[in-house]
């Protein structure tokens, strides 16, 4: 069986990188950046449109609950997957409910 990931992409943001973070970046000690061969030193344009988030998978908690059987049957009709829809119908009323800020 794979893996099915949780799709977040509400929860996604951009990074832009501001001038004063590139001037930053300008005016940085250069002698120190080749002291870790592990952690290089990356410049601004790297991370620019790196994605927040990207790689959030929220904690689950495993629970029993009963459903009525003609939402079952509706849900298991879509495919595979039908407790992940159920998850996703779940967080879309929550983020309704209360705002995009929510996890």
């Amino acid at each position: 069986m794979s893996k099915v990931f949780t799709q977040t992409s509400s929860n996604v943001k951009r990074i832009k990188i501001s001038d004063k973070t590139r001037e930053a970046y300008a005016n940085r000690d250069k002698s120190l950046d080749s002291t870790d061969p592990d952690c290089p030193t990356m410049p601004p344009e790297f991370w620019e449109g790196a994605k927040i988030g990207r790689f959030y998978r929220p904690r689950k908690t495993q629970i029993s609950f009963r459903i009525d059987e003609e939402i079952l049957a509706w849900l298991k009709s879509k495919g595979e997957g039908h407790l992940t829809r159920i998850n996703e119908i779940l967080r879309e009323r929550m983020v309704a409910e209360h705002g995009a800020t929510a996890k």
